[in-house]
C-alpha cells in the first residue's frame, strides 16, 4: 500500500477542513458549459482554503482563474468511457493517479453534473472526507418516492445484507478516498482497464468491505441526478445487475461468512406524493410477462416463488402487494441464476425486468396508501437480512434446492 502522505497546509479560516491542501476534487465528467458553475461551488463550499481541482483538459478553459482558492490542474484521462452517467473503472484510476502526482492524502471523486451539488453538500463531503476515519464516504442523497428504485430493490437490500455496511446509495456517483481505498479501487480497475473494459462499473462499497476498511456516508440534500443517453431499462438493468451479480459472485468467500446484522436506519418522515400514481403499464408488463416468461421462471425460481407469483397475477389493482420476503428470494435466486448460468445471462436478467416492475409498482401503490417510501425499503433490506441463510444454503448445496 502506498503511504499517506503527512504534510500540512497553511492555517486557514475556521469554515471547513483544517487540511484542504491535502484534498484533490477530481471533476471526473464535466461539461465545458457546466465547468464554471461546478467551480464556483467549490469554491464557495470552502472559501479561503487552497482546493487542488482536477479537470479534464479537454473541458478546461479560461473562466478557471477568476476563483483565487482554486489551483485546476488539467489532465489528459488514459482512454475517456464513453458512459458518463455512472462512475467507471477509468475514473477511479485516474483519481489515484492524480492523487499521488499531487502528494494528496484523499479526494473527492464527483461524478457527472456535479455542477448541481450545493455548496453545502460539498462542504458535507469533505468535511466527512478529512474528519473522520473513514476510507470511503459514500454520498446519501436524498431521493423523491419515485427515484432510485433500482437502487431502493436490489442494489441497497443486497449490499446491506451481503456486505454488512450500510451505505443507502452503493452505486453513489460522488465519493470520498482516502489514498489507500483509492489505490484499491485504482487496483481493481487496472484488471477491467487491461482487458480494454474502461468502462467497467465497479462497487467501492463492496471493495472497502472486503478490505476491511471504514465506510461513511455524507448528507447530499440537492443533486441532479445524471440520466443515461439510452433509456431502454432492459439494457440498464443488465449493465448494472451484471456487475453487480459478478462482483457477488467474486467476493462470495467473503459474505458468506459474513454474520453481523446492520441495526435499523432511523427513517424520517418523507412527504407522500400528493398526485396519484400510474403503475398501470408497470402491471401489464408483469401480466404480459406471466404468459410468455413463466417457462424461463420456472427454471430460476422454486415452486413456492412460482405459487406467489400466480397469486400476484390475479390480484387486482388495488390489493397488489409483492411481499418483502417474497421479493428477497426472487432476487436471490436470480443471483444464484446468475452464478450457475441456469440460462444466458442476458435472457436471464430481461427476465428479472419485468419482475422489477412488479416490485416498482406494488412500493408505488403501497406509498399511495400512507406508508413512508424509507419505511418500506427499510423493511425490504430487513427481509433481506433475515433470508440471506436462504441464498448461503443455495450457494453451497444448489442441487439440493432445484426447483
Amino acid at each position: 500500500m502506498a503511504s499517506t502522505p503527512t504534510n500540512t497546509a497553511a492555517a486557514v479560516p475556521d469554515t471547513g477542513p483544517p487540511v484542504s491542501s491535502n484534498l484533490l476534487i477530481h471533476l471526473s465528467t464535466v461539461s465545458p458549459d457546466a465547468l464554471e458553475p461546478a467551480l464556483s461551488n467549490l469554491s464557495a463550499a470552502l472559501p479561503g482554503q487552497p482546493i487542488l481541482v482536477a479537470v479534464p483538459e479537454s473541458v478546461n478553459s479560461g473562466t478557471v482563474d477568476s476563483f483565487a482558492n482554486l489551483r485546476v490542474l488539467p489532465y489528459t484521462p488514459a482512454a475517456p468511457s464513453p458512459v458518463n452517467w455512472v462512475l467507471t473503472s477509468d475514473d477511479y484510476l485516474n483519481t489515484y493517479k492524480l492523487a499521488l502526482e499531487h502528494n494528496v492524502s484523499a479526494c473527492l471523486l464527483l461524478g457527472a453534473d456535479a455542477h448541481t451539488l450545493t455548496p453545502e453538500s460539498i462542504r458535507n463531503l469533505a468535511e466527512t472526507t478529512l474528519s473522520s476515519p473513514a476510507d470511503l464516504v459514500v454520498s446519501h442523497y436524498h431521493t423523491g418516492p419515485r427515484e432510485g428504485l433500482a437502487n431502493s430493490a436490489i442494489l441497497y437490500p443486497l449490499t446491506r445484507a451481503l456486505f454488512c455496511t450500510k451505505p443507502r446509495f452503493p452505486l453513489a456517483i460522488d465519493l470520498g478516498l482516502s489514498l489507500r481505498m483509492a489505490e484499491r479501487l485504482a487496483a481493481t480497475a487496472q484488471r477491467f482497464t487491461a482487458a480494454n473494459q474502461n468502462d467497467a462499473l465497479l462497487w467501492p462499497v463492496s471493495e472497502a468491505a472486503l478490505a476491511g476498511f471504514t465506510v461513511s456516508e455524507a448528507n447530499i440534500p440537492v443533486r441532479t441526478a445524471p440520466q443515461p443517453a439510452a433509456a431502454d431499462l432492459n439494457a440498464l438493468l443488465n449493465q448494472i445487475l451484471g456487475s453487480f451479480f459478478a462482483d457477488i459472485d467474486a467476493k462470495a468467500a467473503f459474505w458468506q461468512r459474513m454474520r453481523s446484522v446492520i441495526p435499523p436506519r432511523d427513517v424520517s418522515a418523507a412527504p407522500l406524493p400528493s398526485e396519484q400514481l400510474d403503475v398501470t403499464a408497470m402491471l401489464e408488463a408483469f401480466h404480459l410477462a406471466y404468459s410468455n416468461l413463466h417457462e424461463i421462471w420456472a427454471l430460476v425460481l422454486p415452486p413456492q416463488t412460482l405459487l406467489g407469483l400466480k397469486r400476484l397475477s390475479v390480484m387486482p389493482q388495488d390489493a397488489f402487494r409483492i411481499a418483502d420476503s417474497l421479493w428477497a428470494r426472487i432476487v436471490y435466486d436470480f443471483v444464484l441464476a446468475y452464478r450457475l448460468r441456469t440460462i444466458n445471462r442476458g435472457h436471464l436478467l430481461g427476465a428479472l425486468t419485468p419482475l422489477y416492475l412488479a416490485w416498482v409498482a406494488s412500493h408505488l401503490i403501497l406509498v399511495q396508501s400512507g406508508v413512508p417510501p424509507e419505511r418500506h425499503i427499510e423493511d425490504v433490506a430487513q427481509a433481506f437480512e433475515t433470508d440471506k441463510p436462504y441464498l448461503v444454503s443455495r450457494w453451497r448445496w444448489p442441487d439440493r434446492f432445484n426447483p
